[in-house]
């Protein structure tokens, strides 16, 4: 069997550290630039370095995506960022355009490149080319199936790494090819800048009858006729290990600690469960379906992996997420029977909140007493991102995460 890799997003140094806890094997970031999340929080040079730092102190990789798609006035920028990234030494950069792919072979040669899933890449000749130009990995295209990856798997070399996208929201576009953002809006989806007009509510109307909008249906279940579940795989690890993928990938570079943490966890377990003993994988399955549903998601699909989608892969009577638990922070330290966090949501004395561990682990606790950073009593924290001490009753250690369940 090939060696497994669980491919954790992070948008932020607070959310790759929480993902090299997790259970990551590696994590992909972005820069201030050239990264097709540009509402992301990103790194700066500094927090690259650091987050850097902290993943290889603990054996996790970090990639780093420069994927848009460059015009001429950004080779210049471009090749001085590649030369950033030669200095700070990730273990990949991730791209997708030829150009921007010359220039990093050329400015940082001590990284390895792969190639991003926005490039297209549907084929093995496409495998081929990439890798004799020295591409290590390519991100296969979201639209492939299995079968069709499989294929792929027999025609490369076999030092040739292949990454694929195991769970997060999927585009309504081929390869995230989508220029309705440009259009409605000006902000272009392959600078980074995409506004999601895929996750937007539609009408039509009829040229003679101008301000008479017309819902848009499509088997009579509403109008959101571009949006797309989102992609989970946790119960078809063996097909995906058997198609011969090396690197599973989670999208989600805008999602918080609290969505980055639980979806690794389940995934680090699923995966280790059934290296262990496919029987355990089964066992444990109801584990992880409940675990993986407790984050924001648009319901479940597998996507292409078994054959090109049907309208039951889309939602057609809302665009909003299914959400179980509210996050409320991340302890950093715990002394003097309190937990040190930023909170980042409102929660109150008295209440029933629960404690997310990193060993899977979900303890149940009431709010005992919750002060600020000159010791001040409070009954509840409503402005966000305040330093707090919270007394749980409980030990807490770094990295444990506090989260309030919601009612569905």
């Amino acid at each position: 069997m090939r060696e497994l890799e669980l491919l954790v997003p992070a948008g932020s140094l607070e959310v790759l550290k929480v993902a090299v806890i997790y259970g990551a094997d590696a994590v992909y970031i972005g820069g201030e630039i050239f990264s097709l999340r540009e509402k992301a929080k990103n790194f700066s040079k500094e927090d690259m370095a650091e987050g850097i730092r902290f993943a290889h102190e603990h054996g996790v990789k970090v990639y780093v995506t420069a994927n848009i798609f460059a015009h001429n006035e950004d080779l210049k920028e471009a090749k001085d960022y590649f030369k950033e990234l030669e200095e700070l030494r990730p273990d990949a950069v991730l791209i997708s355009d030829p150009g921007l792919f010359m220039l990093a072979k050329e400015n940082c040669p001590s990284v390895q490149i792969h190639i991003s899933t926005q490039a297209n890449n549907t084929n093995y000749e496409i495998f081929r080319f990439w890798r004799q130009l020295g591409a290590t990995r390519v991100v296969t295209a979201r639209e492939l199936s299995l079968k069709e990856i499989k294929d792929i798997r027999a025609h490369i070399p076999e030092d040739m790494e292949i990454e694929s996208f195991i769970h997060g929201a999927m585009c309504i576009s081929y390869s995230g090819r989508c220029l309705l953002s440009n259009y409605f809006t000006g902000r272009d989806a392959n600078h980074g800048a995409c506004t999601h007009p895929c996750r937007w509510k539609y009408s039509v109307m009829e040229e003679t009858r101008p301000g008479e909008y017309l819902p848009v249906y499509e088997n009579e279940r509403g109008t959101y006729i571009f949006n797309s579940k989102d992609l989970c795989m946790i119960e078809h690890l063996p097909d995906m290990i058997d198609a011969g993928i090396d690197s599973f990938k989670i999208e989600g570079r805008m999602k918080t600690a609290l969505y980055v943490a639980t979806v690794a966890r389940t995934y680090r377990k699923a995966i280790d469960d059934y290296l262990e003993d496919p029987k355990l994988y089964e066992k444990n399955m109801p584990w992880y379906l409940e675990q993986i549903s407790d984050c924001t998601y648009r319901q479940f699909t597998t996507g292409f992996f078994y054959g090109k989608p049907t309208y039951e892969t889309q939602i057609y009577d809302n665009n909003t997420y299914v959400t179980g638990y509210t996050y409320l922070g991340t302890i950093l330290k715990f002394e003097n029977g309190r937990g040190y966090f930023q909170q980042k949501n409102k929660f109150s004395v008295g209440e029933t909140i629960e404690v997310m561990k990193p060993n899977g682990d979900n303890i149940i606790v009431q709010v005992k007493s919750i002060q600020n950073e000159e010791g001040e009593e409070m009954e509840s924290c409503p402005h966000s991102k305040q330093m707090l001490y919270v007394d749980l009753g409980t030990e807490l250690e770094e990295f444990d995460i506090l989260r309030r369940r919601e009612e569905q």
